[in-house]
């Protein structure tokens, strides 16, 4: 029989949030994947177990590599279980490769259910929770960036985003670019944690505050567009749109795509409205 792969939920501050199965989850794994082996230690020893089965660091660097060798552990029947940092494997975390290995060899993949910084953030942000999509890291770059931000210039659903604390000020900055400063948003920090932080209020504000500098882990919270806000499509609006991310300090290509976006039309549109009088 083929063994079972697990994907174990840690805690994203606390160690009293770990869910009941983990510390049941580790003591009777043949093996552990872990992102960080030294993290590990440090949460068997909050929860007060040894581990009986042995343990292989598992992380973006060498996650390809490592893959092969924890599906052969699994045809061969063990329990392996696949913890990371904080929160659940493969979100924005290594997981996904073994996940799909796992799958596409025909073994059985579980979970043990655990905090979450998405959900987590999303719940505390007072923004609507109704609809939302997960939207990971943005690119560090700040040209991609803008563009990967100018794709969700009309999404409505609310938007979450993962953020190193030392770059949240210049991802506040674009969002407020294409977003608008009036958007309302939230930069959750330290979630659970001793210094934990939310603050609310619109970009153009949250920009203003991350100033002052940012430590911790941190979680971005941004309000989908209202369907009422979209960009007019008649040429004085349209022009009027890009100029105005322009003084922003955003590139016209990346303006165009933005206002494009916004407005429901193609960007080749939008581009010749701009361009018409050159």
């Amino acid at each position: 029989m083929t063994g079972v792969l697990v994907l174990a939920g840690t805690p994203i501050g606390q160690a009293g949030d770990a869910p009941p199965r983990l510390a049941a989850e580790l003591a009777g794994a043949d093996v552990v994947a872990a992102e960080d082996t030294r993290r590990l230690r440090r949460l068997t020893t909050d929860l007060g177990i040894e581990l009986g089965g042995r343990v292989v660091s598992y992380f973006e660097g060498n996650e390809s590599a490592r893959t092969p060798s924890l599906v052969e552990a699994l045809l061969n029947g063990d329990r392996v279980v696949l913890v990371t940092d904080a929160g659940m494997p493969s979100v924005s975390d290594p997981g996904y490769r073994l996940v799909a290995a796992a799958v596409e060899a025909g073994i059985r993949v579980t979970a043990v259910p655990g905090p979450s910084a998405v959900l987590t953030a999303l719940a505390v942000s007072g923004l609507p929770v109704d609809r939302f999509c997960f939207e990971g890291f943005l690119p560090r770059k700040a040209g991609e960036r803008s563009r990967r931000l100018a794709d969700l210039g009309a999404e409505q659903r609310t938007m979450v985003f993962f953020e190193a604390p030392h770059r949240t000020e210049a991802a506040l900055e674009a969002m407020r670019d294409v977003f608008g400063a009036e958007r309302a948003a939230a930069v959750c920090r330290e979630l659970t944690k001793t210094h934990e932080e939310v603050r609310r209020g619109p970009l153009g504000d949250l920009v203003t505050w991350a100033a002052d500098g940012i430590r911790g882990e941190v979680t971005i919270v941004v309000a989908g567009a209202d369907p009422a806000a979209a960009v007019a499509t008649d040429p004085a609006s349209l022009r009027a749109a890009v100029a105005g991310l322009e003084e922003s300090g955003m590139r016209r290509k990346d303006a165009i795509a933005a206002v494009a976006v916004q407005a429901g039309i193609p960007k080749r549109d939008v581009y010749q409205v701009v361009h018409i009088d050159d």
